[in-house]
């Protein structure tokens, strides 16, 4: 189909469509150029490309030009424009040149297409509405109204699509997230962004968005620049740095670590450049030509372990040079130098040579400033290649020493070549080790021979000169040798246990460690370590109230008209370990009545728990447990003996009773086993006897019926728990009243700190104990008296 046909001054133009049939035509060459069908056979019209491919071919017969060969103008021309087919129409006899230019017009042959099917984000949940996600661009190798159009995104519940225009006609592909995610409703989502061109027919392409929700990742990478721009010239040697892209991440941990990738993927750009995923420097991965392409716009993006991510572009101008190069040939190098070769030593002969003439081939050769060599013209087209300050292995153990050799063109061409130089060690660095100071740990009751740890030197020098030995410095720890408590193993640095440690005894020692490295001479450095030791729970609890005694019943008693919550007494107990080994819970293991009484988890107060009543029986008997937060936990058992009465007489009613059966049972025994041994003396000394013992048992009741209190203990002022949760006060007032003719007396009691305390000695005569002599009260045992006591 003729679609245009101009014809200017010995020149004609046609424009036709992209993979039109062979033979289909082109033009009326005969006609447009005005040239009649004879012409063309006598003067062996034919048509001249160059040499190229021949798409457009001559019928002379008709004088019409026609399509040979499949014309595909992405593959003509890419994505210049206007693409067009230039040639000549050749006749002889006379000799005639007509020019012929055919522009291939673009068709919708072709469907948008994303490099990669499918594309994952991990994004965090608390990323803020209105947070950018980079998508792949898609390619869509025609052009105009056929060429990509627009983009959609579906579902969009969470995400919409941002399409900036961008200097070279595209468009930027932002997923924003415009509501917050939340993982725990929806940990994975998975969208489709489909690709349109405006072709008729309509075509599309489609890729799979695949999102997972993390946790906690609020901040995404910021590039320091939003458009970086670099110069390079064409014919750079692969492996040459573009530029380096920076992004900051306020987040920490791995949040921060950041990762760069080159988010565009136009036709051919991966081929030429490659950008490192943790530095964000741009490589050059292939070979660039000023005359195919002037500026490159490459789209990198920053993302961190969350998925956040942020994007930036990089504009790379190429610069042109001149085509021919330098030629450098290395005569002789040295592949290796001592670090201590003094300045002026020469490490390579090379030589020059640009088949250039006159300036172009005025030739000067240069190396990197920041390098410690110097590059010098010993004769004409030949340099020599020497050190110029001294070396140091440690700072560089190689160095790349890239020779450009320069013309004087316009533009100047170039050359390089680099030379790798090892540099040789002499022991001049000393072992360092990694900290200046140590410090282990180790738990008691450990196995002799158990490593600790390790210490770790380091040596800045290479091989026999780095191999680092360590050696236990002599020292006495408490006056014995510290070889006796630790050993160190000379190639490892693995410091060994040599006896079991005991927390109790020694908590934390140090000693002294040398590195030596295998130099000549050897040099050395030290370190101090500290070894700690750890507590062990190997020790259980310690009971300190209430002491429990072989041959007396301790009581505390409550009165029934006490309230819930009331306090009955305090378990007190301690262990000699430390740290959670020595934290100490209380339970109640075992109670008369469990629904009366209660044991504090932490402190180891005894409380009622409901109000005591009649039914309630007077003697309780509590077994409270104390164990220590170790692993294996430890525990003692303590026996908390409670009376439940309002009066002394009352409850001296109850153990009165029980020492009084116990007593007249024994004395029962005693005499009828003396009544056996005496049966034979005579009547007269029975009768005496019987007498005599009537007396002693009157005697007995008497003081029995004067001392039938029980012994309350003694506790010193501001008794304080060792739990650190007070104090503990053991004071009682008492008031005893006694009067003659009596089996009771009456007490009255005055409460100090919320603690009564009874002591019952079953196997004593049942007189109280006192700290104040009763003296006076045995003298006169008919009188009425009236005592008042304070502990």
């Amino acid at each position: 189909m003729l679609l245009c046909v101009s014809l200017v001054h010995g020149q004609v133009s046609y424009s036709i469509p992209e993979e039109m049939a062979k033979g289909s035509v082109v033009g009326n060459i005969a006609r447009d150029l005005d040239v009649d069908l004879k012409r063309l056979k006598s003067g062996k019209a034919r048509v001249y490309t160059g040499g190229g491919v021949e798409y457009i071919g001559l019928n002379k017969e008709k004088g019409v030009l026609l399509v040979q060969e499949r014309i595909d103008r992405e593959a003509l021309c890419g994505e210049v424009t206007p693409c067009a087919l230039h040639f000549q129409l050749i006749l002889e006899n006379p000799m005639e040149l007509f020019r012929v230019t055919v522009e291939i017009t673009d068709i919708n042959d072709n469907t948008p297409i994303f490099t990669n099917s499918e594309k994952r984000f991990e994004i965090s949940e608390s990323a803020v509405i209105g947070s950018k996600f980079i998508l792949e661009k898609a390619v869509d190798s025609d052009i105009g109204m056929n060429g990509l159009q627009q983009y959609s995104l579906t579902p969009i519940d969470h995400f919409v699509l941002k399409l900036e225009n961008q200097a070279d006609g595209s468009k930027k592909v932002d997923m924003v997230l415009q509501k917050p995610l939340d993982r725990e409703k929806q940990e994975t989502m998975s969208l489709l962004l489909t690709a349109i061109d405006g072709g008729e027919p309509q075509m599309s392409g489609t890729m799979q968005i695949c999102v997972t929700v993390l946790d906690a990742n609020d901040n995404a990478p910021i590039f320091t620049k939003s458009v970086y721009k670099t110069t390079i010239t064409e014919n750079s040697p692969r492996s040459t740095s573009v530029i380096t892209v920076t992004a900051s991440d306020r987040d920490g941990g791995s949040n921060a670590e950041i990762t760069y990738a080159i988010s565009n993927n136009k036709r051919g750009l991966s081929d030429l450049f490659q950008i490192d995923r943790k530095t964000g420097e741009v490589i050059l991965t292939g070979d660039i030509d000023y005359e195919k392409t002037k500026v490159f716009q490459i789209d990198v993006e920053a993302i961190d372990n969350g998925g956040l991510s942020d994007s930036s572009t990089i504009v790379i101008d190429i610069t042109d040079v001149n085509d021919n190069s330098p030629q450098l040939k290395i005569l002789s190098k040295s592949e290796n130098i001592l670090e201590d070769s003094p300045e002026n030593t020469v490490i390579s002969m090379l030589s020059v040579n640009d088949p250039d003439s006159e300036q172009n081939g005025d030739v000067k050769c240069r190396i990197d400033d920041d390098i410690p060599f110097r590059i010098q013209n010993t004769m004409n087209g030949f340099y020599s290649l020497v050190t110029e300050v001294a070396l140091d292995r440690e700072v560089a153990p190689q160095y790349n020493i890239t020779v450009t050799c320069s013309d004087e063109g316009v533009p100047s061409l170039s050359s390089s070549v680099t030379l790798t130089l090892q540099i040789s060690d002499v022991n001049d660095n000393a072992p360092v080790f990694e900290r200046s100071s140590y410090e282990a740990y180790i738990v008691e009751n450990n196995t002799p021979g158990i490593s600790i740890f390790t210490v770790k030197a380091k040596d800045a020098d290479w091989n026999q000169n780095a191999r680092v030995s360590y050696i236990l410095e002599d020292s006495s720890v408490n006056g014995v040798p510290v070889s006796s408590y630790v050993s160190i193993s000379a190639d490892s640095g693995v410091i060994h246990a040599v006896r079991s440690f005991d927390y109790e005894q020694i908590k934390d020692f140090q000693f002294h460690v040398k590195a030596q490295d295998g130099g000549s001479p050897p040099l050395s450095c030290n370190v101090t370590v500290k070894i700690q030791i750890q507590d062990q729970n190997d020790n259980p609890p310690q009971v300190l109230y209430p002491v429990q005694t072989g041959g007396s019943v301790v009581a505390e008693m409550v009165p029934r008209s006490a309230d819930v919550g009331y306090l009955v007494t305090k378990v007190v107990a301690v262990d000699v370990d430390s740290g959670q080994n020595a934290w100490l819970s209380y339970k109640l293991q075992k109670a008369t009545d469990r629904a009366l009484f209660e044991v504090g988890l932490q402190n180891g107060e005894i409380r009622t728990i409901r109000q005591v009543n009649d039914k309630d029986a007077v003697k309780q008997r509590l077994a409270v447990i104390v164990e220590d937060n170790g692993q294996p936990s430890r525990s003692a058992t303590v026996i908390v003996n409670v009376v439940v009465a309002d009066s002394f007489p009352e409850v001296m009613s109850e153990f009165t009773d029980l020492i009084h059966d116990k007593e007249y049972n024994d004395n029962l025994t005693f005499y009828l086993v003396l009544a056996l041994a005496v049966v034979s003396f005579l009547f007269i000394t029975c009768v005496v006897v019987i007498i005599s013992v009537k007396i002693y048992r009157w005697r007995q009741s008497r003081v029995l019926y004067h001392s039938n209190l029980p012994v309350i203990p003694y506790y010193p002022p501001r008794y304080s728990d060792t739990l650190g949760t007070g104090t503990l006060q053991h004071v009682y007032n008492y008031e005893v009243c006694r009067t003659t003719d009596s089996r009771k007396s009456d007490c009255k009691f005055g409460r100090a700190g919320s603690q009564n305390v009874l002591i019952m000695d079953p196997s004593s005569t049942g007189t109280m104990q006192r700290i104040q002599s009763e003296k006076s009260i045995l003298d006169e045992p008919d009188s009425p008296i009236e005592v008042r006591q304070y502990l």
